[in-house]
């Protein structure tokens, strides 16, 4: 569970997932995913998944 007390579904991580692969920058895919960029940050971390280069 992340500090706002919302669990990733297994959706929401493929979705992440799948976006980070696209190279969404991790503000989109914050606003995409309605997750703060820390918990976009902290997710891809945990998947051990580099966060894309925001143009």
């Amino acid at each position: 569970m992340n500090v706002h007390g919302r669990n990733w579904t297994l959706e929401d991580t493929h979705a992440l997932v799948s976006l980070a692969k696209e190279g969404m920058p991790v503000s989109v895919i914050s606003l995409k995913l309605k997750r703060s960029l820390a918990d976009v940050l902290t997710k891809l971390n945990e998947l051990g998944l580099a966060p894309p280069v925001e143009a």
